[in-house]
């Protein structure tokens, strides 16, 4: 049979049983075919435990006759027939004292140590070897050492892409290895647009896993070449690549609009982690996709079962970190609260922290499992499990409290107990611009004429920390900011730099919307100064114009 035919036949069969029988039907294989056939039945039957059908497999006739072959004919096999079946026998969990695996191993390093062996073939066998002796295995370092002496510059994607995963498996530490690396980061930078999806995953999950910080250009150059392949990228491939641009903190307009397109067609049929991680990598990147973020909720709406829980989690908390509801919002919530009730003794302490906190943000509140969170059993875990109770995660409970405190004043359950209160809430996303901050405060004193009269960065008793605070008395006066008495109203200013939005948008982020709400509450006019509205105004007379529009527009008066 043609080797084409017979593979696009194989990759058809699902089973080990389906597999035999078609191999029985054939009079004649090539070793390329046979081992063929022993890694397609590796991949239907082997997984993380072992075996599915242990004696099915071991005890076919057909298995049995594959086996002696490879056993008696080794000296025979081509390069490839050799290495594809040991990789298939290694992940089909045969005995590595075997007689089988010995005389395979035998001849694969006896081609090694006479130079028969291409660099793809090397990098077969260190897989291999890596697998059955782990990373201290003297013929690694062999074959390493080898590859060094290579021509780099000569190779072909494939065989670029074979050296970069079998360094991912088999380079752990070791300066001696930087030069290749190095050298392999330069002429993968000129093959760059030639790689295949398959190749462009690995190359790039490569860099990760190896830590190649230093490779700006090649991250660049394999995040630019993505975006064409994002339609095509398998479920692992895009997972590899979205961990890529978070790792190397790369953001390419490109390929978010790349995804923008594939995500809502394709997501009926996405593995849930790779759905999560395309909600991760829109977090953690600040961007606001509405087509991504309202196929999400659809998807979750139809197929939450199929999430796991810190998936669930990785899927929902994005909506309130970047402070949106979706036109199916009231369905989302319906079914998160319905999967809380049934799972919630399944979720881990802190990624179920992590969900509640970000539902408040957005205005949906979880009163009912509110006692649960505040329960001494509930913190004693969270403090148990890393990070334990650090300031940010204490934020986190705070805000939850002054949610419930604030927004929620028929909830009669447990409060959280001072000692897990944060004096001021920690907020690295929102952090002050303090060049924004200058500027505004330049136009303030054009306008009040006083420093006194004003405050930056005024810690309350709720928590909040104050960008600007101008105080009134009961007849509009400007008193000073240093008066404790006959404090009528409180304005807060906020200075709105461009971390407090979402990435290229004027959507405030979760954090930042929650702490207007709570100000307005605790009885703050709050001015919001955002910098899209100021960047223009390049004067302190300008912007005191603009601030007396905001924070006087009818008049102010300044007290004695």
């Amino acid at each position: 049979m043609d080797e084409q035919v017979f593979f696009r036949k194989l990759s058809s069969l699902s089973t080990s049983k389906e597999i035999f029988k078609f191999l029985s039907s054939l009079e004649v294989m090539s070793d390329i075919m046979a081992s063929g056939a022993l890694q397609r039945i590796s991949e239907v039957e082997a997984d993380d435990d072992g075996l599915k059908n242990p004696e099915e497999v071991l005890e076919s006739d057909v298995f049995k006759a594959l086996c002696f072959q490879f056993e008696f004919e080794a000296s025979k096999l081509s390069n490839a027939g050799l290495l594809n079946a040991l990789q298939a026998l290694i992940k089909l969990r045969i005995d590595p004292e075997s007689t089988l695996m010995a005389s395979l191993l035998s001849e694969s390093e006896e081609r090694l140590a006479t130079r028969q062996l291409a660099v793809e073939h090397q990098c077969s066998l260190a897989e291999s070897l890596m697998e059955l002796e782990g990373p201290g295995c003297a013929t690694l370092e062999q074959i390493v050492n080898r590859i060094r002496e290579e021509d780099i510059e000569s190779w072909t994607p494939r065989e670029m892409t074979m050296v970069y995963k079998m360094l991912r498996v088999t380079v752990m530490e070791g300066e001696q290895y930087h030069d290749l690396l190095n050298r392999m980061n330069s002429a993968t930078l000129a093959i760059a647009d030639q790689l295949s999806p398959n190749f462009t995953s690995i190359i790039l999950n490569s860099l990760v896993v190896l830590q190649q910080t230093q490779a700006v250009p090649l991250v660049i150059a394999l995040c630019k070449h993505s975006v064409k392949h994002v339609p095509y990228f398998t479920d692992d491939e895009l997972v590899n690549v979205l961990d890529a641009f978070l790792y190397f903190g790369h953001r390419e307009q490109s390929f978010t609009d790349a995804l923008e397109t594939h995500v809502p067609k394709s997501i009926s049929s996405m593995h849930p982690e790779t759905v999560s991680k395309v909600m991760q990598y829109c977090c953690q990147k600040t961007i606001l996709s509405k087509p991504i973020f309202d196929a999400v909720a659809e998807c979750f709406i139809s197929d939450a079962d199929r999430f796991t829980t810190s998936q669930i989690a990785e899927c929902i908390a994005p909506f309130g970190t970047l402070n949106y509801l979706p036109p199916s919002a009231s369905s989302l919530f319906r079914k998160l609260e319905t999967v809380l009730h049934t799972r919630f003794s399944q979720f881990q302490p802190h990624t179920l922290l992590n969900l509640l906190h970000s539902c408040v943000l957005i205005q949906r509140y979880p009163v009912n499992f509110l006692p649960k969170i505040f329960s001494p059993y509930f913190l004693q875990h969270l403090q148990a499990q890393p990070p334990g109770l650090d300031r940010f995660v204490a934020s986190q409970l705070t805000r939850l409290f002054l949610t419930v405190t604030l927004e929620c004043p028929f909830y009669e359950g447990p409060k959280l107990l001072p000692k897990y209160q944060v004096k001021a809430f920690l907020t690295p996303h929102c952090s002050l611009d303090f060049h924004l901050l200058k500027r505004v405060k330049a136009g303030l004193l054009y306008l009040l004429k006083k420093r006194i009269y004003f405050a930056s960065e005024v810690s309350t008793p709720y928590f909040y920390i104050v960008d600007i605070e101008i105080k009134l008395d009961e007849e509009g006066f400007v008193l000073p900011a240093a008066q404790c008495e006959e404090i009528h109203k409180r304005i807060a200013l906020c200075v709105d730099g461009r971390n407090r939005f979402c990435i290229n948008s004027h959507n405030l982020l979760g954090e930042e919307a929650i702490k207007r709400r709570h100000l307005q509450l605790l009885g703050y006019k709050v001015v919001q100064v955002p910098f899209f509205e100021i960047e223009s105004l390049h004067t302190s007379r300008k912007m005191a114009e603009y601030l007396h529009k905001k924070i006087f527009p009818h008049t102010y008066r300044l007290g004695c």
